[in-house]
């Protein structure tokens, strides 16, 4: 719903209005003079402000004139008599949105005034959201498997989707961490609220504050008008917070105060908002290793996993690959306008071999290259990347023509095997060493060997 402000030197008419449409379900602030409601215009952002044209001490069009100049966005509504038909004109001159006459009828008037303008606000929202939704747009309808883990991850989204708390999202990159968070919010009781993203790594810490939070005018060089933040956007909804384990350690705390408090507060502002939102977050990187080593904080990380869900690599669920790689030909056969209907055995062998580092992701773009590059009906091994056109041993190994250094190739194993080992055991490295089937002390040895 909206965030308004009721502004009336008569406080019974603030009240009242208040009262009318707070139970409409909007948020609703007051003031009674346009200088009290120019502080508030100040430090925080408002859908729709409601003003008597005649204040004690000054004038309401002076009050449409800041709010027009510190957020142009906002819809302004202005309470007139029946004698201030030309100063009404006026103001609708000066950029007023509507005027309403005094009257009995006045709170059903701007009753019915103010749930268009909501309507239309969330219209605004929604049209946002599909533009959002077609940009970020990854070519998978929905989440794709038929695994144990997958069958698991389903069962798992629909308990969880229905409540209302956080969830952190654990798992390689390229593994669908947002898909899995788009699905958790589909099957929510905010589905038709807005699900609004951001990557915590894409923007330095004094950009992300601004983004997250909003700011006022006059915050900083170039905030020219109030702007809203992701939060306040996602209001009601459900916000993404993409790589939180980059986030710095300054806006963990901040994040953390709103998360604890439900409230934010613009950059540049005194004064705090109350936000709904359901927080969603996700990282590739071990929270409880970055808390170990002093990079992330333990609090937050409780606050945010409290429901927890790990993502499993595609090579840990090698049997999706098959059913991942039709779902993607179908696709881009289409978007191309190609005849290619199937997969080769021979190069589906070599998918199914393949260890996927960049996963899900990687074979995404693997089948639209060779959907590009193909001129028969099946994708062959011939239009797979190099690395997949080597031959394969009878064991599923790829074993390069021109030959490898063997010993290397094995330390690498060794080194990722160590890396997932910790992984598994949250970065205690004797368990680390147990799981491995080593002693603690030859796990140390491997662990300085290979810079673990």
């Amino acid at each position: 719903m909206a965030h308004l402000l009721v502004v009336d030197d008569q406080k019974s008419i603030c009240e009242l209005l208040e009262i009318t449409f707070r139970k409409e379900g909007h948020r609703v602030e007051t003031a009674t003079s346009a200088e009290a409601a120019m502080r508030r215009l100040q430090a925080q952002i408002y859908d729709i402000v409601i003003s008597d044209l005649r204040l004690a001490e000054s004038s309401g069009l002076d009050l449409l004139k800041y709010t027009k100049e510190v957020s142009p966005s906002c819809f302004f509504i202005l309470i007139t008599a029946v004698g201030d038909y030309e100063d009404a004109i006026t103001a609708l001159n000066y950029g007023a949105d509507r005027y309403v006459r005094k009257g009995d009828k006045l709170t059903e008037e701007l009753r019915q005034v103010v749930r268009q303008v909501a309507e239309s606000l969330k219209l605004k929202k929604e049209a946002g959201y599909l533009r959002r939704e077609l940009r970020k747009l990854t070519g998978l309808d929905n989440i794709i498997g038929q695994s144990a883990k997958m069958r698991a991850l389903f069962e798992l989204i629909q308990t969880v989707a229905p409540q209302s708390s956080r969830v952190l999202i654990t798992g390689e990159s390229g593994t669908g961490k947002e898909l899995v968070a788009r699905a958790i919010h589909e099957k929510s009781t905010r589905a038709q609220t807005p699900f609004i993203t951001i990557n915590c790594g894409a923007f330095p810490e004094t950009l992300l504050e601004s983004e997250l939070f909003g700011y006022v005018k006059g915050a900083f060089t170039g905030a020219n008008e109030n702007r809203q933040g992701l939060f306040q956007a996602a209001h009601g909804g459900t916000l993404f917070l993409d790589e939180i384990g980059n986030m710095s350690l300054t806006m963990q705390v901040k994040l953390y105060r709103v998360l604890q408090e439900h409230k934010i507060r613009p950059v540049g502002s005194t004064e705090e908002s109350e936000v709904d939102v359901r927080v969603i977050a996700a990282t590739n990187k071990n929270l409880e290793t970055e808390i170990a080593e002093g990079r992330f904080r333990e609090d937050l990380f409780y606050r945010l996993s409290v429901i927890p869900i790990h993502l499993p690599a595609l090579r840990e669920r090698r049997e999706d690959i098959p059913l991942l790689a039709r779902s993607f030909l179908d696709r881009f056969r289409k978007e191309m306008g190609k005849k290619v209907e199937g997969i080769d055995p021979d190069a589906l062998r070599r998918l199914e071999a393949y260890d996927w580092p960049g996963n899900v992701r990687e074979l995404e773009n693997t089948i639209e290259r060779a959907v590009a590059l193909e001129t028969e009906q099946t994708i062959s091994i011939r239009v797979l990347p190099e690395k997949l056109r080597e031959p394969t041993g009878a064991d599923g190994l790829v074993l390069p023509e021109e030959g490898f250094n063997l010993q290397e190739h094995i330390s690498k194993i060794e080194r990722s095997y160590l890396m997932a080992a910790l992984v598994r055991v949250g970065g205690v490295r004797t368990k680390a060493a147990a799981l491995l089937g080593m002693s603690y002390r030859s796990f140390k040895h491997y662990a300085k060997k290979y810079g673990v």
